[in-house]
């Protein structure tokens, strides 16, 4: 009888990893998957220590190895990932590394798309925009990641309500919860598909 092979990921992270050492775990506990890599874009942000923690490889990189040597682009075609996942990473995806990898780099995005999307659009700012604009709800947004920001297809969306005072540290609060709650098991019934 053949092995099963084991799903592979490698992640993309630009900052504190939260998102990132979720799945990591996860995928730990569960042996449906493994996260083989980590690419940074920043050499002072937390997920490289996160990853480091639970053995996870990391390449850190700058514009020029994303965009002008193709550095990024070739290390990824030498690890020949199932998934990409975006955990917090705040670049533009290139559109080369999005046609290597068609329908297989997914983004959670601390929001309801179409909503609060585009480039700019991340972290507090959404969350500040949010209270701003005295929403009842909010939500996460996983989605597959085409040339466009925050315009592939949606996977899954989960909302959560606001109450008039929350403050955008509270918004941030609630979106945490959904994001470690759900980013793992999105990815992990993608699986099904492959």
């Amino acid at each position: 009888m053949k092995a099963l092979k084991t799903t592979t990921i490698v992640l993309f992270a630009s900052g504190s990893g939260t998102n990132a050492e979720n799945i990591i775990q996860y995928f730990q506990k569960t042996k449906t998957a493994k996260v083989t890599h980590l690419f940074c874009n920043n050499p002072n942000a937390k997920v490289i220590f996160r990853a480091k923690k639970h053995k996870v490889p990391v390449t850190v990189f700058d514009r020029n190895d994303f965009l002008e040597t193709k550095n990024v682009q070739s290390k990824l075609s030498k690890l020949s990932p199932d998934w990409i996942v975006l955990a917090g990473f705040l670049w533009k995806i290139t559109p080369e590394i999005v046609s290597q990898f068609p329908n297989k780099i997914i983004n959670i995005h601390p929001a309801l798309l179409p909503n609060y999307g585009g480039k700019g659009m991340y972290g507090m700012h959404i969350h500040e925009a949010v209270v701003k604009n005295r929403e009842s709800k909010t939500g996460i947004t996983i989605h597959y990641v085409n040339e466009a920001y925050d315009e592939g297809a949606i996977i899954f969306q989960e909302e959560v309500a606001l109450s008039e005072n929350d403050s955008p540290q509270d918004v941030a609060q609630k979106i945490h919860e959904l994001e470690q709650t759900h980013f793992p098991k999105v990815i992990e019934s993608l699986f099904d598909n492959e």
